[in-house]
């Protein structure tokens, strides 16, 4: 059965064409329906009051659609919450819907056959947005859980995501799983750049957020295997294991680096940008394992040369001191 409580907001600058998307919905039952006639007035009632199903035209005035999926994606991220987009589009164009889904967009409805389309593909909005939505509801509250854990010194109490005492315990295992298995482990260390020049313009409780935001935004970003800590005041790290070593490069973090650095951060001051460094300290065993301490000395100067350079760095362990 269909939940017709579903918030769903309709965002078109025609109104015709809104109202009529308004009044289907509600002839089917729908009782939570609002409606917006730009892109910037959408934004100020999902603000007030998060939705399930967000329905708008691809082409508007001012803010198109593809750039409100962006302004709703930083909002989700903020509220821990996820909106299924579905755009409203006369473009069928395979590289016009290869853009909008890399932009965050969920689905499509074409203009031509809205009729036959709009409740099938809001029946599957409602499930999609309520499993992504239990998710990261239970994901809170794992959060919550390992906040919890303090006792046995892993977690990061700011950001609920583990510490620097974790990440080395993971790197260690990472690289006694090259040397014994094979393969590449990988130690991807995350700067921001700009923080001390935050922090004289921000409040603590901005600050706050903005740690919780970009361990988010990182989180979202990794593999699901891979492991995330904070390691510093403005540094965060990700462990990962590669069973084939060629695999392990730059490119493997490349759309962490672009994450990062290419969208701004939500927080109640505002959106904020920061500058990320990044460097990957890649082990191989054919090269023979480093220690830990070895590892993190090759990333603290790799992070150093990212910082100069403003570019994304590879470096390795010296083991020739260990020779």
């Amino acid at each position: 059965m269909p939940n017709l409580d579903l918030p769903i907001l309709v965002v078109d600058d025609a109104k015709f064409s809104s109202m009529v998307v308004a009044r289907t919905l509600k002839k089917a039952g729908y009782r939570d329906v609002r409606i917006a006639h730009n892109a910037p007035d959408a934004l100020g009632l999902m603000e007030d009051r998060p939705v399930s199903v967000l329905i708008a035209d691809w082409l508007m005035p001012e803010m198109d659609g593809l750039e409100l999926t962006d302004r709703v994606r930083q909002l989700d991220e903020q509220g821990n919450h996820y909106s299924y987009v579905i755009l409203l589009t006369a473009r069928e164009s395979v590289e016009a819907l290869a853009e909008a889904f890399d932009r965050g967009v969920d689905d499509f409805i074409y203009k031509s056959d809205m009729s036959k389309q709009l409740l099938p593909r809001i029946f599957a909005a409602d499930r999609m947005a309520d499993r992504q939505n239990t998710l990261l509801m239970a994901n809170a509250l794992l959060m919550e859980n390992n906040r919890e854990l303090e006792s046995r010194n892993i977690i990061d109490l700011e950001t609920g995501l583990c510490n620097n005492a974790y990440a080395r315990e993971r790197l260690e295992r990472s690289l006694r799983q090259a040397e014994s298995r094979g393969g590449a482990s990988a130690y991807v260390l995350v700067g921001i750049r700009n923080w001390q020049a935050l922090k004289r313009q921000h409040s603590t409780g901005t600050m706050s957020e903005l740690a919780v935001g970009i361990g988010r935004r990182l989180s979202h970003l990794i593999r699901p295997m891979d492991t995330l800590c904070r390691v510093g005041d403005n540094q965060y790290a990700i462990v990962a294991h590669f069973e084939n070593p060629e695999n392990c490069s730059v490119s493997a973090f490349r759309r962490i680096y672009d994450g990062i650095n290419h969208k701004a951060l939500k927080t109640t001051a505002g959106y904020i940008s920061v500058e990320a460094g990044m460097t990957l300290c890649r082990t191989d065993v054919q090269a023979g394992t480093p220690t830990v301490a070895d590892v993190e000395k090759a990333a603290v100067q790799g992070l150093m040369d990212a910082y100069e350079t403003r570019l994304f760095t590879e470096t390795a362990p010296d083991l020739l001191e260990q020779a």
